[in-house]
């Protein structure tokens, strides 16, 4: 089940092209909010949704996705809450819009943290990043999705002192954005930072995620996974979600050689390959991805 939340106040604007802007909402916590009218159209909101979704019961690292209920009224008393087109200024249009929920810095219960969410490390902090294998599933889910943008994540400190952990972002390009089409390209998807890779010795290092791609998804796991969306959402365009859906579920062969061809035309991002040859087994020797709770649960 998808969280539903009702926003209350308007904390700041965003950066990125989609325009969001960070509200807190009813349950006591913020969200990215992405509105319907935003520049990049209003099926970017199914992607992030959708996409969410996914990459969760991949067990990858991602925030909560929530549907944020924006009042026409919140909209009319807050002058920040506004699209920018050209030289034009537009209110964000109320109703459904998509949340995905802020980071906060580690702090005791009943207490209000720190924001603390960064969009950059330096490299010689990077070995601090607990979860950098996590970077060679987010590939397995890019090719999969068919990410036309960069990868793009946060990193969120830690529990434990002068930690980092990675989560990923901004997935409204999955599905090449708009297009709802797949045109695959090898260094598509890829984080700009090779560190990020160092793990990656060869394609079974992906296994894990490949082995839970193979397992988990079909066409009735997707079409849960997508069921939640809002209608409007999506339905002013041809291309369809079923038929979405449907390319999605039969992509999922495609992976390994999508995944072979961007370690190849990409060398500077994948150091440590060996490029050994042949198929990928899936084995039980191979581990599910820490924080994998078996279920599709929306909640990072």
């Amino acid at each position: 089940m998808i969280n539903r939340v009702v926003a209350l106040e308007h904390i700041r604007r965003m950066r990125g092209g989609a325009q969001s802007h960070l509200m807190r909402c009813s349950d006591g916590e913020d969200y990215v909010v992405k509105f319907q009218n935003n520049p990049q159209g209003s099926r970017i909101l199914a992607n992030e949704m959708l996409a969410g979704a996914l990459a969760t019961r991949l067990g990858l690292p991602a925030p909560e996705i929530a549907i944020v209920e924006v009042s026409n009224l919140l909209i009319e008393h807050t002058a920040e809450l506004v699209i920018h087109l050209g030289r034009g200024r537009f209110p964000c249009s109320p109703g459904s819009c998509f949340g995905s929920r802020y980071a906060w810095e580690p702090h005791p219960p009943g207490t209000r943290g720190v924001l603390a969410a960064y969009d950059f490390l330096p490299l010689d902090l990077m070995p601090r990043v607990t979860n950098l294998l996590d970077f060679a599933g987010m590939l397995v889910f890019d090719k999969w999705t068919c990410n036309t943008d960069g990868r793009q994540v946060v990193f969120v400190r830690g529990v434990a002192p002068r930690t980092y952990s990675v989560l990923m972002i901004d997935n409204g390009f999955c599905f090449n954005a708009t297009e709802w089409n797949f045109p695959d390209a090898p260094l598509r998807g890829l984080y700009s930072l090779p560190y990020a890779y160092e793990a990656v010795l060869g394609i079974e290092t992906f296994a894990p995620w490949l082995q839970l791609l193979e397992r988990k998804f079909d066409k009735q796991s997707l079409a849960q996974a997508a069921e939640e969306i809002p209608r409007e959402w999506h339905a002013q365009t041809s291309n369809t979600l079923p038929a979405l859906l449907d390319k999605l579920e039969r992509r999922r062969a495609s992976v390994v050689e999508l995944l072979r061809s961007a370690c190849a035309r990409s060398p500077g991002h994948f150091r440590n390959w060996t490029g050994r040859p042949g198929l990928i087994q899936f084995e039980s020797r191979y581990r599910e991805p820490e924080g994998w709770a078996g279920e599709l649960s929306g909640a990072a």
